[in-house]
């Protein structure tokens, strides 16, 4: 976190809150460093931390760590998108009866702004963990919604098992508006004078036209697509390591197979998709994929054609030019190709991908886990199981 421009503890009390700047706390070595309680006098525990009457808050904060994999928080930089999921992690409690009543607080939110009184919705300042003792990083001032999202999606229950229980925790949507830096006098306002937001002279324009006119202005970051390196391509945990590890000793006998299952994954990552087909084996025993993804409404809907190339590789064995250059080279005017492998792509051909412009998405080893993941498949044994009653090898 050395890049993050970084806000002493010392100050805190006086801190304007910049987008990804970290706040220091102290170095205690317990609940005392929290910097939230020094930046905005709030509690030291919880995703969820307000000031005011639970009830009627004035301000709400949500942290994450965006690192759970069972609850997959995001921040989407070419959306100012955060998708984020609430408090309810244990089964045998209700949806909305956490102990920090997080949930609880996401409905009222969400229930005033499908109502239009979004004067009553108090500033959300989204913070993740630094990494750096309980340091914390601001990402951003959020309203929930987003540009074409609707009551329907907005806040929506989603299932998660836990010990072989089921049950319901929400996933959320809002909107990192383009506010790069949050005033210390709106927050004196309404931390020290019980002010609410709307009423401050020194409230965000951003925010007030939020407010008044229910226009998002996200804070949208531009970057080019960048070359991920082997490490970027792999999973990063120990627990991805062996669901990968998993796949590939499940088509280890019958590769050939692993394109039925690549073919599930595609979906996944693009669900617009209308067709897929998986052409005959070649003599190399792949197969390529044909699909077609449905861009906008059913009745009003443009058809894109891609293709795909699977390679279920171990992560010792890299997808390089060659592969890649057979993709490319069956690629159509107007088609775009997906080349999804358990193994990662080496340097030479990402870099020739995307220098050159060509319309490739690469999906790698910690893709496809992520895709899984967010499907519900938490560990290697419930991908074992998942792959078992799915694509059968012992049939082979």
């Amino acid at each position: 976190m050395s890049d993050n421009s970084v806000f002493s503890h010392d100050v805190l009390s006086s801190a304007d809150l910049v987008i990804d700047a970290r706040y220091a706390g102290t170095r205690n070595g317990n609940a005392s460093d929290e910097p939230l309680t020094h930046l905005l006098k709030l509690s030291n525990q919880g995703g969820f931390r307000i000031r005011g009457k639970r009830e009627d808050p004035l301000l709400l904060t949500i942290l994450s760590s965006l690192e759970d994999p069972d609850w997959p928080d995001d921040v989407d930089l070419s959306t100012g998108v955060l998708t984020y999921y609430g408090d309810n992690k244990k089964p045998g409690r209700k949806l909305n009866e956490t102990k920090r009543y997080g949930n609880n607080l996401l409905e009222r939110i969400f229930e005033s702004l499908h109502l239009g009184k979004r004067q009553h919705i108090p500033p959300v300042l989204v913070f993740t963990k630094a990494g750096v003792y309980r340091d914390k990083i601001f990402r951003g001032l959020a309203v929930p919604g987003a540009i074409g999202s609707t009551q329907n999606d907005d806040l929506v229950s989603v299932w998660h098992t836990s010990n072989k229980q089921r049950f319901l925790n929400y996933k959320a949507t809002f909107t990192i508006l383009n506010v790069p830096r949050v005033p210390r006098a709106w927050l004196d306002d309404i931390i020290n004078h019980g002010i609410r937001g709307i009423d401050s002279k020194h409230a965000p324009k951003e925010w007030l036209r939020w407010v008044t006119s229910g226009q998002y202005t996200p804070l949208i970051s531009k970057r080019s697509r960048p070359v991920r390196s082997k490490e970027e391509q792999l999973p990063d945990s120990e627990r991805g390591v062996k669901m990968l590890a998993v796949m590939n000793e499940h088509f280890r006998n019958a590769p050939f197979l692993f394109e039925a299952c690549a073919a599930h994954i595609v979906r996944l990552c693009l669900p617009n998709t209308v067709e897929l087909d998986l052409t005959k084996p070649y003599r190399d025993g792949g197969r390529d994929g044909i699909g077609k993804l449905r861009i906008g409404r059913q009745e009003a809907s443009v058809l894109v054609d891609f293709a795909i190339e699977a390679k279920c590789y171990s992560p010792k064995n890299s997808v390089g030019v060659r592969e890649m250059a057979r993709l490319i080279s069956r690629l159509r005017h107007r088609q775009f190709g997906v080349l999804i492998t358990t193994s990662w792509v080496n340097t030479q051909a990402y870099k020739e991908v995307v220098e050159d412009g060509h319309p490739v998405m690469i999906l790698s080893g910690r893709d496809i886990i992520e895709l899984l993941e967010e499907a519900g498949l938490h560990s290697d044994s419930a991908v074992a199981e998942w792959l078992q009653s799915s694509f059968p090898t012992d049939t082979v």
